[in-house]
């Protein structure tokens, strides 16, 4: 069967427009309802948390069944009926229950679609960067005509313009052809790779990664605020940074003939500290920030695609849908948690300036752990990919 590569690609661009509206203004009109940085920080964990339990409920019941696109449409139905509960709620009270209920069927779903996305490709792994690309895509198109739009509008459009898009993410699923992974009697049982001391390492690294990456998700668009950056210019370098994105991913895979994933890895880690350090203390200098947004590429990309790819190689088929859900649940899903979490409080006592260096520090942490454990045996990873 031939790969449904707009079907695929459809969905990554939708999902990925309304992380892009979400993602960058939503803490703006969480400000603009009246909660404090730490109300908006203990929101943006719940959202965070609830991928620690929904991702893997999700790909216990896929690999289960076998059917993981109805899980994933089923998912993707409630993200849209619970988030359009935010077109009428007033208070903490109502935010806080919304939240956690679109945010666990919108956490559910995306690891199942990466794992249908594979199981498309077969043994074309490598394709997987020229489908995901239209994610970033997506994002570029939403963070900048929303960032055009709150310059003359209210934060107030924001949870209707996402809640059509969660609708459309709905609609694309139900077009998505399915496709059955072709699971091998002779798989290794998932106890025996959960024992394996590489996969908890590499588990750790991303956890540190996603802590590090919550301040810029939850409170980057504030932070520029404060600066007097405007709504569009905040869309332009969110967008900046997406399309430095799209440039790594188009090119993913000579990179991927070229390195291993293990120095795909370490090299991204190295830069996610130097990012972070020039967001910390350079924000009056829009050159560097400029400079900082670029390195996106590195930051979000580099180690995504390595993360995919190592997913796919630490569980096989057999258990792709557990492996995504697992990855998601302890990087996204923990490290998301506790750095959103712990941003809200310590931007409102120690500044921004103080989060975005441990986010830095974070960083030098997951890299001395991949240095150590993960991806030694670089040649059989490349091998991987074909």
């Amino acid at each position: 069967m031939a790969v449904p590569y707009w079907r695929l690609s459809g969905f990554y661009f939708f999902y990925f427009a309304a992380v892009g509206t979400f993602v960058p203004y939503w803490g703006l009109y969480l400000k603009e309802s009246g909660f404090n940085p730490v109300q908006i920080g203990e929101l943006s964990a719940l959202v965070a948390g609830t991928r620690i339990i929904a991702p893997l409920l999700s790909g216990w019941i896929a690999d289960r069944s076998g059917k993981n696109l109805r899980v994933i449409r089923i998912t993707a139905f409630f993200t849209a009926l619970f988030f359009a509960g935010f077109l009428w709620a007033h208070g903490y009270f109502l935010f806080t229950w919304i939240s956690i209920g679109f945010s666990f069927f919108w956490n559910a779903a995306l690891p199942q679609f990466e794992a249908v996305t594979l199981y498309h490709l077969k043994t074309e792994a490598h394709r997987y960067s020229r489908i995901r690309l239209w994610g970033s895509i997506g994002f570029i198109v939403a963070v900048l005509g929303i960032g055009r739009l709150l310059d003359h509008q209210s934060p107030n459009i924001l949870p209707a313009a996402i809640t059509a898009l969660m609708v459309l993410i709905w609609l694309i699923s139900l077009m998505t052809p399915n496709v059955q992974a072709a699971h091998h009697d002779h798989a290794v049982g998932i106890l025996h790779i959960l024992k394996k001391p590489e996969l908890w390492a590499f588990l750790m690294v991303y956890m540190l990664l996603q802590l590090a990456h919550a301040p810029y998700y939850v409170f980057y668009s504030i932070y520029l605020k404060h600066y007097h950056y405007t709504a569009t210019l905040t869309g332009f370098l969110w967008a900046l940074g997406v399309f430095a994105e799209i440039i790594l991913f188009i090119y993913m895979r000579r990179v991927l003939k070229r390195f291993s994933l293990r120095a795909i890895l370490l090299t991204s880690i190295l830069l996610s500290v130097l990012r972070w350090l020039m967001i910390a203390w350079c924000v009056d200098y829009f050159w560097l920030l400029l400079a900082a947004q670029l390195l996106h590429a590195a930051t979000f990309a580099g180690t995504h695609v390595a993360a995919i790819h190592l997913v796919h190689h630490y569980f096989g088929n057999k258990h792709q849908g557990k492996g995504q859900a697992l990855y998601t649940s302890m990087t996204f899903g923990l490290g998301g948690m506790l750095g959103s979490y712990s941003s809200g409080y310590y931007w409102q006592s120690f500044g921004a300036e103080a989060v975005y260096s441990m986010a830095a520090f974070c960083c030098s942490i997951a890299f001395v752990i991949a240095y150590l454990g993960v991806g030694r045996e670089s040649s059989q990873h490349k091998a991987v990919l074909g």
